[in-house]
């Protein structure tokens, strides 16, 4: 029997995303061992729920942000013996750490259950509480998307080095057949003219880290040598106020511009119809986003922290830059306006890079092996 705890899989977000890979994956390699396969997510709606994920259907039961029936529920699992008999590999994986202590209470119901616990990023680059760093050091695999979050989960964690695994998220297959098309799509209407610095991420106070702010305070030294300058900004949050106040201050109003509501379709097609993709993070695990612009043979300019320099090669797919550096990110923006066949260049070697590392097949493999490998253990 394979079970998956999930917070949410019916949402936009990058940790959403790498749930739905995680759990098509755990479908598909059930089926092909003839297991069970259990999924349950906390905060979709209390229903069971279909969706189509690289070519899979994945099945799923919410509970609707009642915590209690999600324990109640997982627990109920683990203790099911499955059709095979009750010697039979039963193996849970969790689909972020915050629900480790969940999987803690299953093995305890269910000794023999054998559990992988996935991590993302900022929610394990500082210590956890003591419950759910306790659980985390019991699973019996931790995985990572870069070896940044890996370390951080060895050093802040105290989880044994020898169970933590590096597995990158993958792009999303959907959106690599958006991309090969997206060029020739039409854009929102609301996308701007010009030479367009695209942004994407969600804007909220408690993720300014992403660097949507530092953004929209470059423009004043970008703006007077290319004045058709635009910076877009695709996401939703209560945040977009402030950000609409900042560009005020800043006298950059009418340069910035706000989407929200977009299609996969048309996000690809904002990508493709940029010039340059931008988000000069100090959070990202991973970066999920740097793969849909690559993908769309877009330069990016990401952090020089977290997991963005395992996506991003400096100085040949994009640029990494500190966090909140005005000068250093204008600086960058404006090697890219100046020579657009850099950019060009950038962008078909980040295309090259994701095909050649990043394929959702790629990804599938690797956490196949280690499903085959706990289960065969």
């Amino acid at each position: 029997m394979l079970i998956g705890l999930f917070t949410e899989l019916d949402a936009a977000g990058g940790v959403q995303r790498a749930g739905r890979h995680l759990a098509s994956v755990m479908t598909e390699f059930a089926a092909s061992r003839g297991m069970e396969c259990r999924l349950l997510s906390l905060n979709d709606a209390a229903e069971l729920k279909r969706l189509n994920v690289a070519g899979r259907e994945i099945v799923f039961t919410g509970t609707e942000r009642a915590k209690g029936r999600f324990l109640t529920t997982a627990l109920r699992a683990a203790r099911r013996k499955p059709a095979r008999g009750k010697d039979a590999v039963k193996l849970v994986v969790a689909g972020h750490p915050n629900l480790a202590p969940v999987v803690r209470a299953m093995r305890l119901a269910a000794p023999k259950l054998k559990s992988i616990v996935c991590t993302h990023g900022v929610e394990v680059w500082e210590p956890l509480t003591k419950l759910r760093r306790g659980a985390l050091r019991k699973a019996n695999l931790v995985l990572a998307p870069s070896q940044y979050t890996a370390d951080h989960v060895a050093t802040d964690q105290g989880v044994l080095r020898e169970k933590i695994r590096v597995l990158p998220w993958a792009l999303d297959p959907q959106f690599e057949a958006l991309a090969q098309h997206a060029a020739k799509a039409a854009v929102p209407a609301q996308f701007p003219a010009g030479r367009v610095v695209l942004t994407v991420g969600r804007w909220r106070a408690d993720e300014r880290y992403k660097g949507t702010d530092t953004l929209i305070k470059a423009l004043p030294r970008l703006l007077p040598r290319w004045p058709e300058l635009q910076l877009a900004a695709v996401g939703e949050g209560d945040d977009r106020d402030w950000l609409e106040d900042l560009a005020d201050e800043n006298g950059v109003r009418r340069h910035v511009h706000f989407l929200s509501g977009l299609s996969y379709a048309e996000l690809a097609s904002c990508y493709a119809h940029a010039e340059i993709f931008a988000m000069p993070s100090r959070g990202e695990g991973f970066g999920l986003v740097y793969l849909e612009a690559m993908a769309c043979e877009r330069p990016v300019i990401g952090g020089a922290h977290g997991g963005a320099p395992e996506v991003i090669d400096d100085g040949k797919t994009g640029y990494l830059v500190q966090h909140g550096d005005v000068a250093q990110l204008a600086t960058a923006i404006e090697t890219l306006l100046s020579s657009p066949e850099t950019g060009r260049e950038m962008g078909r070697l980040g295309k090259r890079r994701v095909e050649n590392e990043f394929r959702f097949a790629t990804f599938a493999k690797s956490f196949k092996k280690m499903l085959r490998e706990l289960c065969e253990s």
